[in-house]
C-alpha cells in the first residue's frame, strides 16, 4: 500500500529546500498534477498573475526556491537573489506545454524538460508550496447560483487557526460573507492566509472603514473588490466562442489555463461577534482568526456572476450550508 506522506509545509530557508530535493518529499507532486489538472491550473494562473502585476515586488511572496537540476548544491530561484525575468521564461514554458500537451504527467515533464529545464522544477514548487487545500467541486456540490464551473472548496487556515474559529463559533456563532481581491493577491493568500492588509503596503483598496479583512454578504460588492467590473472583463468574441462549442473541444482544463482574464472571489466563514463591524453592506473583521476561506469561484472571460447574491437570504444560506454538509451555530 503506498504511505501518504503528509505535504510539507514549505520553509523557504535553503537548507530545508535541499532536504526537501534529496529526500524526494516532491515526488508525490507528480500524482497530484495527473489528478487535479484544474487546481494545477488554477495555482499556475495564480502564479503568473502574481508575478505579470506591477506591484510583483510587494505582492509576489514566497518567491520560489528551487535547486538548479545541473547543480544540486546551488538554487536556480532564490529569494535573496530575485529573478522575475527568469522566472517569468520558466512559467511561459509551463504554459505552453500544459498547453499543448494533454498526454501524461511523465510526458508532460518530458516535454517541459526539454523546452527549459527550470519549467518542471517551478512547476513541483508551484504546487508544493501551495498551502491550502483546494478541491476542485464536482457539479452535485456546487452552488448553481454562483454561475460558474470552475468552483473549489478552499481552506487556507492552518489547523491551529481552525480550532480557534472553531471555538469561537461556538461561542459567537458565524455567518457567510464574500471577500473579493484582485487575482494577482491570491498567489500569496495561498500561501500564507487571508491577512489583515490595512495600512500596509499589500493593501490596494482604500480601508475605509478602518482595519481589518474586508467582506460583504452581497455579491456584487466583493466582485467590485475582485476587479470585476472594471473594464478588465471583456465579453469573449463570436470566433473565440465558436471553437469551445463543437463536440470535439479539447479538455476544457487547457482552455481554463489559457484565459488571460480571470476574476475570483472567496466565500468565507465569519464569526458574528461584536468584533464584526458592519457599515451597510460592507463588513470590517478586524480579527483575521475570525474570518476563515470555505469556497473559491473563478470567472473566465466573458463570464459574469450574478450581482444580486445575499448571503443571508434563507434560500442562499440553505443551498452552502448544503454543499459545506455542516451545521452552523446561531447567535
Amino acid at each position: 500500500i503506498p504511505i501518504q506522506l503528509p505535504r510539507p509545509a514549505v520553509c523557504t530557508r535553503e537548507l530545508c529546500v535541499f532536504s526537501f530535493y534529496t529526500l524526494g518529499v516532491m515526488s508525490g507532486a507528480a500524482e497530484e498534477v495527473a489528478t487535479g489538472a484544474e487546481v494545477v491550473d488554477l495555482l499556475v494562473a495564480m502564479c503568473r498573475a502574481a508575478l505579470e502585476s506591477p506591484r510583483k515586488s510587494i505582492i509576489f511572496e514566497p518567491y520560489p526556491s528551487v535547486v538548479d537540476p545541473n547543480d544540486p548544491k546551488t538554487l536556480a530561484f532564490n529569494p535573496k537573489k530575485k529573478n522575475y525575468e527568469r522566472l517569468q521564461k520558466a512559467l511561459d514554458s509551463v504554459m505552453s506545454i500544459r498547453e499543448m500537451t494533454q498526454g501524461s504527467y511523465l510526458e508532460i515533464k518530458k516535454q517541459m524538460d526539454k523546452l527549459d529545464p527550470l519549467a518542471h522544477p517551478l512547476l513541483q514548487w508551484i504546487i508544493s508550496s501551495n498551502r491550502s487545500h483546494i478541491v476542485k467541486l464536482p457539479l452535485s456540490r456546487q452552488l448553481k447560483f454562483m454561475h460558474t464551473s470552475h468552483q473549489f472548496l478552499l481552506l487556507s487556515s492552518p489547523p491551529a487557526k481552525e480550532a480557534r474559529f472553531r471555538t469561537a463559533k461556538k461561542l459567537y456563532g458565524s455567518t457567510f460573507a464574500f471577500h473579493g481581491s484582485h487575482i494577482e493577491n491570491w498567489h500569496s493568500i495561498l500561501r500564507n492566509g487571508l491577512v489583515n492588509a490595512s495600512y500596509t503596503k499589500l493593501q490596494l483598496h482604500g480601508a475605509a472603514y478602518g482595519k481589518g479583512i474586508y467582506l460583504s454578504p452581497i455579491s456584487s460588492i466583493s466582485f467590485g473588490y475582485s476587479g470585476m467590473g472594471k473594464g478588465q472583463h471583456r465579453m469573449p468574441s463570436k470566433d473565440e466562442v465558436t471553437p469551445l462549442l463543437s463536440p470535439q473541444t479539447r479538455s476544457i482544463q487547457s482552455r481554463f489555463l489559457q484565459s488571460r482574464n480571470l476574476n475570483c472571489i472567496a466565500l468565507c466563514e465569519v464569526i458574528t461577534s461584536k468584533d464584526l463591524q458592519k457599515h451597510g453592506n460592507i463588513w470590517v473583521c478586524p480579527v483575521s482568526d475570525h474570518v476563515c476561506t470555505r469556497f473559491f469561484f473563478v470567472y473566465e472571460d466573458g463570464q459574469v456572476g450574478d450581482a444580486n447574491i445575499n448571503t443571508q437570504d434563507p434560500k442562499i444560506q440553505k443551498e452552502i450550508m448544503r454543499v459545506i454538509g455542516t451545521q452552523v451555530y446561531t447567535n
